[in-house]
């Protein structure tokens, strides 16, 4: 993509297949600090994709902005046992907007004053 001359391209860490079935797949949060070492890209974490489970996306949402991502892509439906599709790991309104303020604090504490 990028050899093609388009720069506007992030990555995304949404999980990896392994054989743990208490999860769809394994989000991988090691991989963002791995992957900011090698590469001037940004990385972002999907914890609802890379769960399945809606009980996981806040704590993982909280752990990816810890270990430094650049974003976040997360499910929310105002009723999630209605929804068509991905009800399971997606969050309420509620829940997301008590997940805001608290990954915005999280990233205050690690970013650098000179970067913020």
């Amino acid at each position: 993509i990028m050899a093609e001359g388009n720069y506007n391209v992030i990555l995304c860490e949404r999980g990896i297949r392994t054989f743990a079935q208490h999860t769809r797949n394994t989000l991988d949060l090691a991989a963002i600090p791995a992957v900011r070492r090698v590469s001037h890209l940004p990385v972002v974490i999907d914890p609802s994709h890379g769960t399945g489970k809606n009980y996981m996306v806040t704590p993982l949402a909280r752990a990816g902005v810890a270990v430094g991502c650049d974003g976040l892509i997360i499910e929310v439906h105002d009723q999630p046992e209605r929804a068509l599709s991905d009800g399971a790991q997606a969050l309420t309104l509620e829940q997301y907007e008590q997940l805001v303020p608290e990954v915005r604090a999280i990233h205050e504490v690690i970013t650098p004053a000179h970067v913020a």
